[in-house]
């Protein structure tokens, strides 16, 4: 079902906006109105997700970013000067056994996860409070930092904090009118992991999920939405979960 939300006049800022969820919430604000902001370490893929949205009418721009790197995320300010909203997206995975998972690892998903997601937010409210006309931050965090999930040990814990990092920086930054909230999405069927869900394992997964359904990135069209826009105008500190009831499924 196609949203329909205006968000002209507003500027925003996706990142990690080169594929996946980024590039699908870029093009969704951008078709929604608003002037975005495509930011990403890959430079190409960033141009192709530029042309797309440009193609369907939209208005955007793109920033070579690297959320780990405090440097990169200084470089950043003068673009962002007028910022409304933050789609805080950029995230990594590293899959092994928490008994053979290296610290390189660790320290690469913690570093852009949870360590880029905080950068990124400062340099948002920063923005947002210099203007004074506050604005919404959502922090992309998944059903993995509420529950418990088996070879992803460094994701599920940097998920877990950004959840936190949300609540906490909604509790700091009301006062200047920003908001920060999170979206947790569920299991979601992208290009990617098309071979995976078509698994046994993978399709043994899908039966444990109570909608016994994988979710389509449409399925996070709405709550995005709702966080990013006025909609949730009394909302903040709030983690809203898009995972097909699985994170009520039974034991």
């Amino acid at each position: 079902m196609q949203m329909t939300v205006d968000l002209s006049g507003k500027q925003a800022l996706v990142t990690g906006a080169s594929s996946g969820l980024g590039a699908h919430f870029a093009r969704l604000l951008a078709r929604s109105g608003a002037q975005v902001l495509l930011a990403a370490r890959r430079e190409e893929a960033l141009a192709q997700v530029a042309a797309q949205i440009e193609e369907e009418g939209g208005s955007c721009r793109t920033l070579r970013l690297d959320v780990s790197d405090p440097t990169s995320v200084r470089d950043m300010a003068p673009m962002i000067a007028g910022l409304d909203i933050l789609i805080n997206n950029a995230g990594v995975v590293r899959e092994s056994s928490a008994l053979d998972h290296a610290e390189a690892d660790w320290d690469a998903v913690i570093d852009t996860n949870l360590k880029g997601s905080f950068l990124l937010a400062q340099a948002a409210a920063r923005a947002m409070q210099a203007h004074g006309r506050g604005g919404s931050i959502v922090n992309i965090a998944s059903i993995l930092g509420l529950r418990q999930g088996g070879g992803v040990v460094s994701y599920a814990v940097s998920k877990a904090g950004v959840i936190q990092l949300t609540r906490t920086l909604a509790l700091e930054w009301a006062r200047y009118g920003v908001r920060v909230n999170a979206l947790a999405p569920g299991y979601i069927a992208t290009d990617l992991n098309e071979e995976f869900w078509d698994s046994d394992p993978g399709k043994a997964m899908i039966r444990r999920i109570p909608q016994r359904r994988l979710g389509r990135l449409e399925d996070l069209d709405g709550p995005l939405l709702l966080l990013a826009s006025d909609a949730s105008a009394y909302m903040t500190g709030s983690v809203i979960a898009a995972d097909g009831g699985h994170l009520v499924s039974g034991l």
